[in-house]
């Protein structure tokens, strides 16, 4: 299985696949977790090579994936669910400020640690050309506490993972 957790910077996408892996952990399934913020440039292409070359791998994947080419790539591996987590432009600005300081700075900073938040001018370019991706699930963190969010994302998992459980290995349903 496949989780994408994506959407714009600041809407609280790996506070939730992190909540989201922990609760999963916690019940025994384990997840490849990959952060796109880790992953050296081309960042996508070496994403996918990742999850090709361990398919049989459970994976918990947090990036923006914010263009139609990212989501189109990855819904050509098998099992693959995308929780959208999204919040208004004010409030990824605001969240993306108060990770750090310098993270408002309209500098062009090319790498870029996962606590550290990305230039405003990015977090608000990305905001405006998001591809919104055709998403099995979505948690929105304007109106959800967090918590609340990871509750709801895990439950739909929960579900998911249900529903992969009565599928053979060879793809055909346990009900044929």
């Amino acid at each position: 299985m496949i989780l994408v957790v994506c959407g714009p910077p600041g809407a609280g996408k790996t506070t939730v696949a992190l909540g989201l892996n922990r609760r999963l952990d916690a019940d025994g399934y384990e997840f490849e977790v990959v952060h796109t913020d880790d992953l050296a440039s081309p960042v996508y292409d070496r994403l996918f090579e990742r999850v090709a070359e361990s398919p049989e791998a459970n994976w918990l994947l947090d990036g923006t994936f914010y263009e139609a080419e990212w989501q189109r790539r990855i819904r050509e591996f098998p099992d693959v669910y995308v929780l959208l987590v999204t919040a208004d432009r004010d409030t990824c600005v605001r969240r993306n400020h108060e990770r750090d300081g310098s993270a408002a700075s309209e500098s062009s900073s090319a790498s870029s640690d996962a606590s550290d938040g990305v230039p405003e001018r990015a977090v608000k370019v990305i905001y405006d050309e998001f591809d919104r991706p055709d998403a099995d699930f979505v948690v929105d963190t304007d109106v959800l506490r967090v918590g609340t969010a990871v509750d709801l994302a895990y439950e739909r998992v929960q579900e998911w993972l249900a529903e992969a459980e009565t599928v053979d290995r060879d793809g055909s349903s346990a009900a044929e």
